[in-house]
């Protein structure tokens, strides 16, 4: 049984960082994409950054780049969102996602939710200006 646990998420005032983890539950952990979504109130739910664990290769929505960075700690299989220079149109339920076969897709395909299978219960982020 698959499982991804969501911790780190909070109240910032603009500017601040966060630092969200996902800690997965998978044994087939060194191919996956895993990824980071949000979704905003009335919102649909937007790909933020991508890592596929076998290659460490790493995606983001241009919204985010050089704001966030995604990472992971492949001995904990934990993967790691962390966010610099929050705004407040940053605040959103976040989301950890994960789809074995990351080689399978594409950039754009790596940011779409509907290519997920996986999904952790989401946290909070909420930054206030």
């Amino acid at each position: 049984q698959v499982q991804l646990v969501e911790s780190g998420g909070g109240s910032v005032q603009a500017g601040g960082s966060l630092r969200l983890s996902c800690a997965a539950s998978i044994t087939w952990y060194s191919t996956n994409c895993m990824a980071w979504f949000r979704q905003a109130p009335g919102k649909e739910r937007e790909g933020v950054a991508v890592i596929n664990t076998g290659t460490s290769t790493t995606n983001y929505a241009d919204s985010v780049k050089g704001r966030f960075t995604i990472s992971q700690d492949n001995t904990k299989k934990t993967v790691y969102l962390q966010m610099n220079s929050l705004k407040p149109e940053d605040t959103a339920m976040y989301y950890c996602a994960a789809v074995t076969g990351c080689g399978l897709y594409t950039v754009l395909q790596r940011l779409r939710a509907s290519t997920y299978l996986y999904w952790g219960q989401g946290t909070q982020v909420i930054v206030s200006s």
